[in-house]
């Protein structure tokens, strides 16, 4: 058990932190920039499609989860690089299987996007 007191200047500190890690996703991982760009355009689409709350929370779930797996995954590589700065065929596919976690995840995400939008925009432009 951890015997330090809790402190609000340390909780404060631990968000400085979390934000620095992911502005260091954002700047440094190329494809982040990816999930940027389509979380950019998905608020305007989401806000003119004017989802539910349900709607907008699955959303909300399923950017926030790739997001999340993307920062794991980064992290491990960069772990795995430091432990093993040489070619490892285990290293290699600790690394491959961290990103396929990823992969799987923005494909469902992806998945539930369109079953979300596409009947919206449908009856949007149907006359």
């Amino acid at each position: 058990m951890n015997s330090r007191k809790f402190s609000i200047p340390a909780r404060i500190r631990s968000f400085k932190y979390a934000f620095r890690g992911l502005w260091w996703l954002i700047r440094e991982e190329h494809n982040s920039w990816i999930y940027l760009a389509v979380f950019v355009i998905l608020i305007p689409a989401c806000i003119l499609l004017r989802l539910s709350l349900i709607e907008w929370t699955l959303i909300t779930m399923c950017t926030g989860l790739v997001y999340a797996l993307e920062l794991v995954n980064s992290a491990i590589e960069r772990l795995a690089d430091k432990i093993s700065p040489e070619r490892d065929p285990d290293i290699g596919k600790i690394k491959d299987l961290t990103a396929a976690a990823v992969l799987i995840t923005a494909i469902a995400a992806a998945i539930v996007g369109l079953i979300i939008l596409v009947p919206k925009f449908f009856m949007l432009i149907k006359p």
